[in-house]
C-alpha cells in the first residue's frame, strides 16, 4: 500500500502532458540567488485539431525554489489562439459531443497546482473557444483568459 502511494506521487510529480515550445521570456524581478522571476511565452498546437496554435504567457517563479522546481507559480496567464492552417473539425466536436476538452496542461507547482487550457465549440458561431485557468486539488483560481478561433476557409 505504501509503495502504491509513493509511486502514485512520483508519477503525479514527474509526468508531463502536452509539450509547449518556448517562444521567449522577460525578467520581471531580480533574484540574487537563482533565476529571476519571469513571464514566459510558450506555443502549442491543439493536439486534436490541426491548424490551430495557442500562445500562452504566464508567470514563472525564480529564485532558489524555482531553480530546483519546488516553487509555486502564480495563476496569472494570458491566452491567444489562432488559425495557422486549414481546420477540419471532427464531427463529434461539431455535434457537441466533445465539449470542454483539455488540450494542454502544465504543472505549476511541485505536486498540487496546474495550469490548463480547455477547448469548447460554439456551434452558433462555428468558433473554437479556448480558456486557460489554474487549479489545485482543493481550490483553484478564478483568474482566466479566453481566446476564440473562428473556423474559416483557409486561404
Amino acid at each position: 500500500m505504501k509503495n502504491n502511494i509513493v509511486s502514485s506521487l512520483f508519477l503525479l510529480i514527474f509526468t508531463t502532458s502536452a509539450l509547449a515550445d518556448l517562444i521567449g521570456s522577460v525578467d520581471t524581478d531580480f533574484k540574487l540567488l537563482g533565476p529571476d522571476n519571469k513571464i514566459v511565452i510558450e506555443a502549442f498546437d491543439d493536439p486534436d485539431i490541426a491548424g490551430v496554435t495557442c500562445y500562452i504567457s504566464r508567470a514563472k517563479t525564480g529564485g532558489i525554489s524555482g531553480a530546483v522546481g519546488v516553487a509555486e507559480d502564480t495563476s496569472d496567464a494570458s491566452l491567444s489562439c489562432h488559425q495557422t492552417g486549414p481546420v477540419n473539425l471532427d464531427p463529434k466536436i461539431k455535434a457537441g459531443e466533445r465539449e470542454g476538452e483539455d488540450v494542454f496542461k502544465k504543472r505549476t507547482s511541485l505536486v498540487f497546482k496546474s495550469m490548463q487550457v480547455v477547448r469548447f465549440y460554439d456551434k452558433n458561431r462555428n468558433t473554437l473557444v479556448y480558456m486557460v485557468y489554474s487549479d489545485r486539488i482543493l481550490k483553484g483560481s478564478p483568474k482566466n483568459s479566453v481566446s476564440a478561433v473562428p473556423v474559416l476557409p483557409w486561404r
